[in-house]
């Protein structure tokens, strides 16, 4: 079917069709995306996505070439998806489409694997332009993150976590209980309180508001 596809894209003129898939927790955002992609003949919307986790399983579903997601969502972070996604299906190339311009979420982003990040006061041209870039096996960075991104670390706070760490680090900036997020992964309370202990440690922060601040300063979470 993907031939098939390119076949008839190429026959049109359009080369390659582009086929996207999208995340964003706001159901009008995603609406107002796919409509402005849906417009261009060689693109294809194959589905969406409220969350993270949705989002990569929705990616391992479909293989889209490239995945456009949102930094802050719930139950898992755009940067988490994006680590996933990355590390299961490399192939699949991860835009990041985000309202925050700071110097964390950029740098998170990057670090996890993403192949652009742009923001979304962006003009509709520029994002159509960044697709087709990350779709080469390009990055594309918004004129605004662009000098961020040259002085990123390699390392960042969150490479210290593993990847189930990073996932109790979210559902305890969203404000579960031990209880609930043992729930939530299927987890024993006791396993979530050991994570809990290994996030203090590594990170050096040993309460949970301030475990909740460095989630939010890192885009995991919003303060709406």
């Amino acid at each position: 079917p993907a031939a098939r596809r390119a076949l008839r894209a190429d026959k049109e003129g359009l080369g390659p069709m582009i086929r996207i898939a999208l995340a964003d927790d706001h159901h009008v955002v995603r609406q107002g995306i796919r409509a402005l992609l849906e417009g261009v003949k060689d693109f294809r919307v194959v589905g969406e996505a409220a969350d993270g986790k949705e989002m990569v399983e929705l990616v391992m579903r479909e293989k889209p070439d490239v995945a456009l997601v949102d930094v802050a969502m719930p139950q898992l972070n755009g940067v988490e998806a994006c680590r996933r996604i990355v590390r299961d299906l490399p192939s699949v190339k991860v835009l990041v489409l985000s309202m925050y311009t700071g110097e964390e979420y950029v740098r998170e982003a990057l670090a996890a694997g993403a192949s652009g990040y742009l923001v979304k006061d962006s003009a509709a041209d520029e994002l159509v332009e960044a697709i087709r870039v990350v779709a080469r096996g390009e990055r594309f960075l918004s004129p605004a993150v662009a000098p961020i991104a040259a002085k990123s670390a390699a390392t960042t706070l969150l490479d210290r976590l593993t990847t189930r760490e990073r996932e109790v680090l979210q559902l305890i900036a969203e404000g579960n209980s031990n209880k609930a997020i043992a729930a939530r992964l299927s987890l024993s309370v006791k396993t979530i309180e050991a994570h809990r202990t290994n996030l203090m440690a590594k990170l050096d922060i040993h309460d949970t508001a301030s475990l909740t601040r460095f989630a939010i300063a890192r885009g995991l979470v919003r303060t709406e």
